[in-house]
């Protein structure tokens, strides 16, 4: 009876994989075009770049224009902003220099801002600082704040608003690469293009984009007076929101994040560190920038946890003591956006399935996460 249902079990699993491979390039790219037609009408983005990886196949659906002067056409090629996406890059490469044995994610963050000792952000885990549990720090690098060292002295003197929140904010993400980049004893941005990108094997993904990519970077476009537009340089902008990627080097990160390809042991190690639940939130459970939900998940209560509401407000949480291992189960994700570009990423572990979502329009995140959702649904409806 066993060894029956051994064999059962194997046919089964057998019979699903050949179930993946049978949706065809034409299928997927079907179901991605009718699933994101009604946002891109609804919103006038110029471009979109939908990357997927199934299975180990990967998929693109690429309409529309990266420029408009000149009708450049988008592609799985084109360089798109990823705004806050870029955070999951800044927590990665600190959870590398952790492994690697330059930092401790699990320490006070006064252990490497001595400043700050005795202060209130002084004692927060440096882990945390990629959670944004800090009691209410703000969304941006307060205004005449014009250097990191000005912004620690400021830091010094800061008093949570409201102690043991959640507040979403690119000074605490910020300052967790500051940490890193000088743990590692260079400027962020060399150590994301020098250290982190080559370890991920990512060759179209930049801080910084060299002259000669520039042909392929695209151009956003504002959402009020439709002007082409790039992301303005600023205050820890590397560290929070300043990578550019292309769709394809974004599924080589997908894979590596759902075990596929050849991401060394430390590597991997740290691709995982980003993935444990540190902290419960009222729709999800908070990695290293990862928002997780049980998977499968009520669409609504994703949009309510990507919506600006929540996002922009402190919110309620309970910290993890122990921090959970990475989940199978679940759904991860992440928006992004700069004031042309909006993007969002979404990871299924249990099903090998991810999704990266490219547009040079920030168009509305409950948009993105109901195109992407719809998607998802269609492409594991196809292998049932």
């Amino acid at each position: 009876m066993k060894r029956w249902a051994l064999a059962a079990a194997a046919l089964l699993s057998f019979t699903t994989l050949l179930s993946a491979q049978d949706l065809t390039d034409e299928q997927v790219v079907g179901m991605a075009r009718e699933s994101f037609a009604p946002v891109i009408a609804q919103y006038d983005i110029p471009g979109l770049v939908v990357g997927i990886t199934l299975r180990g196949e990967q998929h693109f659906y690429a309409t529309g224009l990266a420029v408009r002067d000149g009708k450049v056409a988008a592609s799985p090629e084109t360089i798109f902003e990823l705004g806050s996406i870029s955070k999951i890059f800044n927590a990665t490469l600190a959870a590398l220099a952790e492994q690697r044995g330059h930092i401790d994610l699990e320490a006070p963050v006064s252990d490497r801002l001595p400043k700050l000792k005795g202060s209130a952000l002084g004692g927060i885990k440096l882990g945390d600082l990629a959670t944004h549990v800090t009691g209410g720090l703000p969304l941006q690098v307060p205004g005449g704040i014009r250097d990191v060292p000005a912004l620690i002295d400021w830091l010094a003197d800061w008093r949570p608003p409201q102690p043991g929140t959640r507040s979403y904010s690119n000074v605490s993400i910020g300052l967790l690469g500051y940490i890193t980049a000088e743990a590692l004893g260079m400027p962020y941005a060399q150590a994301a293009e020098e250290i982190l990108f080559p370890a991920l094997s990512l060759t179209s993904t930049f801080v910084n984009v060299p002259e000669s990519a520039m042909h392929r970077y695209a151009y956003g476009y504002h959402r009020e007076s439709d002007a082409p537009i790039r992301v303005n340089p600023g205050v820890l902008a590397d560290e929070a929101y300043g990578v550019k990627s292309t769709a394809r080097d974004m599924l080589r990160l997908l894979d590596l994040e759902l075990g596929r390809g050849d991401a060394d042991p430390a590597l991997a190690a740290a691709l995982k560190r980003t993935r444990e639940g540190r902290a419960e939130t009222a729709h999800y459970t908070q990695a290293m920038i990862w928002e997780q939900y049980p998977w499968p998940a009520d669409r609504t209560v994703i949009e309510a946890g990507n919506g600006y509401d929540f996002i922009l407000s402190p919110q309620p949480v309970t910290a993890i003591a122990s921090p959970l291992p990475p989940q199978q189960n679940v759904i991860l994700n992440k928006t992004g956006a700069t004031r042309g570009f909006g993007a969002y990423v979404a990871l299924l572990p249990s099903q090998d399935l991810g999704v990266i979502v490219l547009a040079n329009r920030n168009y509305p995140n409950e948009a993105r996460v109901r195109a992407t959702y719809n998607l998802i649904e269609e492409l594991l409806a196809a292998q049932d």
